[in-house]
C-alpha cells in the first residue's frame, strides 16, 4: 500500500515553490480521526507497514508495525475507558519517549479524550498549574527524576483524587501498572456512534512560557492533516523511509516530527529514548538505524559540530531541517560541512504548523526562516496593523479571514489572552521579522526582546549569531539591560565551550568580534559568563528572566 497522502491533499508534486504556494490545498473528510482513519487504515491495507521504530540507552529496541500500534491503541483505549476515560476528558501524558506514548495519544484520540502531553521535568507547582488549569482527570507518567513522587505531592495540595497509571516501572502505590492491565483487555476497540466533528478540541500543549505562565493552546480534528506540509515538504520525509526528530513528547514539536504528517506520508518514525542527551549517542543511532531524514533544533546542532564526528557514516541521511530557535549561520555552514546537505530552516509555534520554511525546492540563505507556507497567509504587520515594506521590520502575523488547518483554536479557557493575540483578522505571533526582496524572512526575536538602545532597535538574534560564530561560545542569550543614558544596553550571558575560561582578554576579543561581524553599535556592552543559561522545561532561552534579574541589579 502506497501512503495516504493523496486522500487529503489535491496534488502531491509541484514544479516549484511558486507552484506549491499558489495550487496546494487540503482535503478534509467530515469526522477526521486520525486514529481511525490513518493508523487503523494502514492497519487494515498494510498492517506490516512499519510506523515506529524505538531505541534506548539499555540496549533495549522495539519495533512496531501499523498492526501493532492499532492492536496496542485498542487495548489502551479499552482499558482507559474501563477506568471512566470517556469523550471530552483531559489526561495528562508524561511519558518522555517512551513508545507507550503512541499507545496512548492513539487512544485517547479514538475515545475522543483530550491528551495534554506534558515533559517529565515537571516539578510540584508546574503540576499543580498544569491539573488545575487543565481540569485533568487522570494522569499516565513514567516515574522519572521522582516524578510520581511530584505528582504524589501535587495530588495532596489539590486535595482531590487523580486517575494515576504508571508506566514502565513497579506499580507505586495508588497508581495503577499500564501494561499489566493493558495486556488484559480486547485488543478490538469501535468507532464510537458519538464521533469527534471536526472542531472538537484533540491535544491540548501548554505553551513554553517563555514570558510568562504557559497558556493551554487547543487543536482541533484537522491538526494533523496540516503537518502534512511539515513532513512531506519541508522534512522531505519519504515513503516507507525513516525520520527522525529529536524531540521530548512533552514538546509539540515530537508531534510535528513523530507522529501525524510522518505516517500520513507513509514513513516510519526512529525514537531515540535516551538516558541523559549525548550528540556522538545520537550520531550513532543514526548511524545505526540509516534515519533518512532528520529534524533537531540547532542545540543540537551546535553541540554536534563542536564534535569530531568524521569516523560516521551518513550515506543514508539525505535531508536536515532545523526549527524551535533561530538558525546561526555559523551553526548552517558548520552543518553543511559535516553532513555535506543544506540545512532546512523552518519557524512555527505551538499555536501553528510549519508556517514559514525553507521547502524543498527553496534554495536556502544561511540564517533565514525561508518562505510562507501554503495556506497561510503570512503578513508582516507594524505597529498600526498595516503591513510593512520590504526590508522593514513587522510582526509575524497570519490572516484569519479563512482560517488554515493548523492554526489553534485560541487559549484553552482563556479568551482574554486569545484576544490578545488574535484581532482584526490576524493571528499576531509576538515574533519579528523582515523580508527581502527574494520573499525570505529573517527573524529579528520576539517583540518583548528588542533592545532599543539610543534610538536603535536591536534584535537579540544577530548579535547571538555573531557570537556563536567565535570558537569559544557554546550558546549565548543576548537582552537589554537599563542604561541611564541609553536607555537599555545589549548584554551577553554566555555559556562557555570547553577549554575557554572568563577573562577580561576574553571579553574584549568577543567584543571587537561582534564589531567586525555586525554593526558596530550593536556589540554588547555588558558581558557575563555562566555555567548554564535559564531555560523553560521545553528548552527554549527566558530572556525575560534575565532581565528581570537585571533590573533589581541597576
Amino acid at each position: 500500500m502506497t501512503s495516504l497522502l493523496k486522500e487529503y491533499v489535491n496534488r502531491v508534486e509541484f514544479d516549484s515553490y511558486e507552484d506549491f504556494k499558489e495550487n496546494f490545498q487540503f482535503i478534509i473528510p467530515e469526522n477526521f480521526n486520525f486514529a481511525y482513519d490513518v493508523v487503523d487504515k494502514y492497519a487494515k491495507e498494510d498492517p506490516d507497514k512499519i510506523a515506529l521504530i524505538w531505541c534506548n540507552d539499555h540496549e533495549e529496541e522495539q519495533i512496531f508495525t501499523f498492526r501493532d500500534i492499532k492492536k496496542y491503541s485498542d487495548k489502551t483505549a479499552n482499558f482507559f475507558k474501563s477506568l471512566g476515560i470517556s469523550k471530552g476528558d483531559v489526561v495528562m501524558l508524561t511519558l518522555k519517549n517512551r513508545f507507550e506514548f503512541w499507545f496512548t495519544i492513539i487512544a485517547l484520540h479514538k475515545i475522543g479524550a483530550i491528551p495534554v502531553p506534558a515533559t517529565h521535568m515537571l516539578k510540584t507547582k508546574d503540576i499543580i498549574y498544569r491539573i488545575k488549569e487543565a481540569n485533568v482527570k487522570m494522569i499516565v507518567s513514567i516515574d522519572e527524576a521522582n516524578l510520581i513522587k511530584e505528582y504524589n505531592e501535587a495530588e495532596k495540595k489539590l486535595e482531590n483524587e487523580l486517575i494515576k497509571v504508571a508506566v514502565g516501572s513497579e506499580t507505586s502505590e495508588n497508581w495503577i501498572n499500564y501494561m499489566e492491565n493493558v495486556e488484559k483487555q480486547k485488543d478490538e476497540f469501535k468507532r464510537c456512534e458519538n464521533r469527534n466533528e471536526n472542531n472538537d478540541i484533540m491535544i491540548i500543549y501548554f505553551s513554553s512560557g517563555t514570558s510568562g505562565e504557559p497558556k493551554m493552546v487547543k487543536h482541533d480534528f484537522t491538526y494533523p492533516l496540516a503537518h502534512i506540509i511539515t513532513s512531506k515538504y519541508w522534512h522531505n520525509a519519504e515513503e516507507d523511509g525513516i525520520h527522525h526528530t529529536s524531540a521530548d513528547t512533552g514538546w509539540m514539536k515530537a508531534v510535528w516530527g513523530g507522529l501525524y504528517g510522518q505516517w500520513i506520508v507513509g514513513t516510519s518514525v526512529f525514537i531515540y529514548d535516551y538516558d541523559r542527551f549525548d550528540a556522538l549517542n545520537l550520531v550513532g543511532k543514526l548511524e545505526k538505524y540509516g534515519v533518512n531524514t532528520f529534524c533537531a533544533p540547532p542545540t543540537i546542532y551546535r553541540f554536534l559540530i563542536k564534535e569530531d564526528l568524521s569516523k560516521y557514516d551518513f550515506s543514508k541521511l539525505n535531508y536536515i531541517t532545523t526549527a524551535g530557535e533561530p538558525l546561526n549561520p555559523e551553526v548552517y555552514n558548520k552543518a553543511q560541512e559535516i553532513f555535506d546537505l543544506k540545512l532546512k530552516e523552518g519557524f512555527g509555534q505551538t499555536e501553528t504548523v510549519i508556517s514559514v520554511a525553507n521547502f524543498v525546492w527553496i534554495e536556502p540563505k544561511p540564517g533565514s526562516m525561508g518562505k510562507p507556507a501554503p495556506c497561510f497567509d503570512v503578513k508582516l504587520l507594524g505597529q498600526n496593523n498595516e503591513i510593512v515594506d520590504v526590508g522593514n521590520e513587522g510582526e509575524i502575523s497570519i490572516g484569519t479571514i479563512n482560517i488554515p488547518p493548523g492554526l489553534f483554536k485560541g487559549y484553552h479557557k482563556n479568551e482574554a489572552k486569545t484576544n490578545e493575540v488574535w484581532y482584526d483578522n490576524y493571528y499576531h505571533s509576538g515574533d519579528t521579522a523582515w523580508m527581502d526582496e527574494d520573499g525570505y524572512l529573517w527573524f529579528v526575536g520576539r517583540n518583548d526582546d528588542i533592545i532599543k538602545s539610543s534610538g536603535y532597535r536591536i534584535g537579540p538574534f544577530e548579535v547571538e549569531s555573531a557570537l556563536i560564530s567565535h570558537p569559544s561560545v557554546l550558546e549565548c542569550a543576548i537582552t537589554g539591560a537599563p542604561d541611564q543614558v541609553r536607555g537599555q544596553i545589549v548584554k551577553a550571558t554566555i555559556v562557555l565551550t570547553k577549554g575557554y575560561e572568563p577573562s577580561d582578554e576574553l571579553k574584549k576579543e568577543l567584543q571587537d568580534h561582534v564589531k567586525k561581524v555586525t554593526a558596530p553599535y550593536k556589540y554588547p556592552r555588558l558581558m557575563e559568563f555562566v555555567d548554564e543559561l535559564p531555560k523553560t522545561i521545553s528548552g527554549k532561552i527566558r530572556r525575560v528572566q534575565i532581565r528581570n534579574e537585571d533590573k533589581h541589579e541597576f
